[in-house]
């Protein structure tokens, strides 16, 4: 049976006729990613790289449709060009659930230098960002998602280890 977190996110998703996806594999987010491929309503894409999603997400809007990556943080550093000249440049809007790998409860101690950097560089780029530590401010991702494309510009939303442990 599915996580009822990892539901919700995908019907916020549906709800907000988002109907691309892409994702790189992450152990937190596998949940959202299994639903995910089998959602008849939000076409999905596994990237092998995290630029290389948001290409595919970027061609995705200027086709018409409405995009979101799902991604860790620890390959955030790789994409600031993409975000940069590509994603804003272009006014895209792009919704990226990114598990935050690195803070307070990570088992890997290599996840934890890019955690110190995840939110300096999101706001660098003037990039909204949200964090979710807590399994109920999942309540808060329909409105995050009708902003990012009301203001045609990305917006992160951190889900950290806390997150996906109170939710499993």
């Amino acid at each position: 049976m599915a996580n009822p977190i990892d539901q919700k996110i995908i019907d916020d998703l549906i709800a907000n006729q988002i109907n691309f996806a892409t994702s790189v594999p992450c152990k937190q987010l596998a949940g959202v990613i299994e639903i995910l491929d089998k959602t008849d309503e939000i076409q999905h894409v596994p990237s092998n790289k995290e630029d290389e999603g948001m290409g595919l997400c970027a061609g995705a809007f200027m086709g018409g449709a409405r995009p979101c990556i799902l991604m860790q943080n620890t390959a955030l550093g790789v994409v600031v060009n993409t975000l940069a000249t590509l994603i804003q440049f272009y006014q895209i809007p792009l919704p990226m659930l990114i598990s935050y790998r690195g803070e307070v409860g990570e088992a890997v101690a290599c996840q934890v230098e890019m955690a110190l950097h995840t939110k300096a560089i999101l706001n660098q780029l003037h990039i909204p960002t949200y964090h979710f530590h807590q399994p109920e401010q999942v309540r808060e991702l329909g409105g995050i998602l009708n902003h990012a494309f009301m203001s045609s510009k990305p917006v992160a939303v951190l889900a950290d280890a806390t997150f996906w442990r109170g939710a499993a």
